[in-house]
């Protein structure tokens, strides 16, 4: 078999460099006659219609082609083969097919010059061609650690590399002007960067002004920073878009953060922008995927599987604290209905749709969670957000100024609770469970509360212990109470099928401390009827409020009838 020694003139990351960093086993080289050294300058969809004989080889040269539609078993899979030799590709990419490669095939490919490469059942092209591009890019001249030695992905830290070097405030957008990231908030941000934090996306209206103007049409076709000039409304801003090829990853914007950007911060832009490029195709190719697996990893850890604690990110001989937040619409159009967020009750987990505010706040407080110190993770699960905190050296209380930022989300209600702080993590699920308990307790609260006056709450565990444990003496009640019978038993099967109201005015007599006219006036009744229907439940069912055990059992019984209740009710 003749093999040859690579054009020289070709310059690039190597083939074996660049398989090496995908996924194994998404490609199998079949042939490479030259050996996995060469060199590889771009990675393209192969188009037999494009070829010609004057400048194929130039425009082909050290490229790995895709030769979507083609099986390597089929008789047109030689011509393509010979083609890319002849234009001198570095490799060519095929689907194996049923039979995997014809011999004639794999006898044209050793005597040539092309690598003969088969795509792996079971992965789609637009999959592969997106890993070898991203591939390339981490191979490039930016290097794979990219600014400062971060590692790819980490648009956080690039955030704040950027912000270091421009002297402003970052903002890292995709091409819909969502935030990827931001950098950290040293000053007091004007009125936009603020509500295109808030919102995780340039606001829809200022995206019209800037299209109206022409702007976002310079940015994508200029690899040059744009200007936007302040005005009365808003600071300076610098903005360039993110290049790999032809194609656009997304923007970096630059605002004056509570001082005059640096002299040279265009050119830091530009620079910027140019080390972005693997970050943000790591971002767009592995970023989503690894997010999903690091978030099974942390619910995982937090049902106590510590296998998973590297995979989720966190530190096995740090402290933590777990803190839980709920997003509800600010509207109203939810209820508190005092179960836990997934519907179950506390420690369930699943992944029902919290609707489109929902999963808009959980998106802000995780961004707030992310920019709140280093090390924090987070994970989703219905209209919940789980954040890992860690904590430093005798911190007791890590979550508390990241706890007063989930109060402020505006216009939608954010219940947040912390557990205590874990040391290591075997401990985190009793945290998580501690910091659920106490969203169930401000959710509770809210439930009582009229219709549209609940507002945000939050807390740590050690502020609502009471309340979280009579939570966890009613779990366990509950399974036991539906056996039973007796007098409370009979006045709430009584108010569910007739519609009365014995057991609130007993509730409500009970909550005043026994005081008639203050159980009355919360009731909105004269204090003579309320007389009566304590009276009537004495008769019809043998409540005796004046009784101790009766008493309890009241208590008891009328919070499960209550839980009860708003699960019927729910949606």
């Amino acid at each position: 078999m003749p093999t040859h020694e690579p054009d020289r003139r070709e310059t690039g990351p190597s083939l074996e460099r660049i398989l090496g960093l995908i996924d194994p086993g998404m490609l199998d080289v079949v042939v490479a006659p030259r050996g996995t050294g060469v060199p590889v300058t771009d990675v393209v969809l192969h188009d037999p219609g494009e070829e010609r004989e004057d400048d194929g080889a130039r425009a082909a040269a050290g490229l790995i082609l895709l030769a979507v539609g083609v099986e390597a078993a089929s008789p047109e899979a030689l011509d393509v083969l010979r083609a890319a030799d002849r234009a001198g590709a570095a490799a060519v990419v095929m689907r194996p097919g049923a039979r995997g490669p014809r011999a004639e095939l794999v006898e044209a490919a050793g005597r040539g010059r092309t690598a003969l490469l088969t795509r792996r059942p079971g992965q789609g092209w637009t999959e592969v061609l997106g890993r070898l591009r991203t591939a390339l890019v981490h191979s490039g001249p930016a290097g794979t650690a990219g600014v400062a030695g971060l590692r790819p992905g980490d648009l956080s830290g690039l955030a704040n590399t950027v912000a270091d070097l421009v002297g402003g405030a970052i903002t890292i957008e995709d091409p819909q002007s969502r935030v990827l990231a931001y950098s950290r908030l040293d000053h007091e941000p004007d009125p936009m960067r603020r509500l295109t934090i808030l919102g995780q996306e340039v606001p829809r209206w200022r995206v019209d002004e800037l299209r109206a103007s022409g702007f976002f049409r310079t940015l994508w076709s200029t690899e040059d920073v744009v200007r936007l000039p302040a005005d009365d409304r808003y600071a300076e801003r610098l903005a360039i878009a993110v290049r790999h090829g032809s194609e656009v990853l997304g923007s970096i914007w630059a605002a004056a953060d509570g001082r005059p950007l640096a002299e040279d911060a265009a050119a830091a832009l530009r620079t910027a922008a140019r080390a972005a490029v693997p970050h943000l195709s790591h971002h767009q190719t592995w970023g989503r995927a690894a997010a999903r697996a690091r978030e099974g990893a942390v619910h995982a850890l937090l049902r106590g599987d510590v296998r998973s604690a590297r995979e989720a990110g966190v530190t096995a001989d740090r402290p933590y604290t777990v803190v839980v937040a709920e997003a509800y619409d600010g509207r109203g159009g939810e209820a508190y209905d005092g179960r836990g967020g997934d519907g179950r009750g506390a420690g369930a987990y699943d992944a029902q749709d919290a609707g489109s505010a929902g999963r808009r706040v959980l998106d802000v407080l995780a961004l707030q969670a992310a920019a709140y110190r280093p090390g924090c993770v987070t994970a989703r699960s219905g209209r919940r957000l789980y954040v890992l905190v860690p904590a430093g050296d005798g911190e007791a209380d890590p979550a508390r100024a990241l706890l007063a930022s989930a109060r402020s989300v505006p216009r939608e209600v954010v219940l947040a609770g912390a557990g205590p702080v874990a040391a290591g993590p075997a401990g985190l699920p009793a945290s998580r469970e501690a910091a659920e308990l106490v969203v169930r307790v401000l959710r509770e609260r809210a439930a009582r509360l009229p219709a549209g006056e609940a507002r945000s709450a939050v807390a740590a565990y050690d502020e609502v212990v009471p309340e979280a444990t009579v939570l966890r003496l009613l779990d366990r009640v509950e399974p036991l109470w539906g056996s039973l019978s007796g007098p409370v038993h009979a006045m709430v099967e009584h108010d569910r099928a007739h519609g009365s109201a014995y057991g609130d005015s007993v509730t409500a007599y009970l909550d005043a401390s026994c005081d008639t006219g203050t159980a009355a006036r919360r009731l909105n009744v004269h204090p003579n009827t309320l007389r009566y229907r304590l009276r009537r439940a004495r008769e019809l069912f043998g409540v005796d409020p004046a009784d101790p055990a009766v008493r309890l059992l009241v208590e008891i019984g009328l919070r499960l009838a209550a839980r009860r209740s708003h699960r019927a009710g729910s949606p």
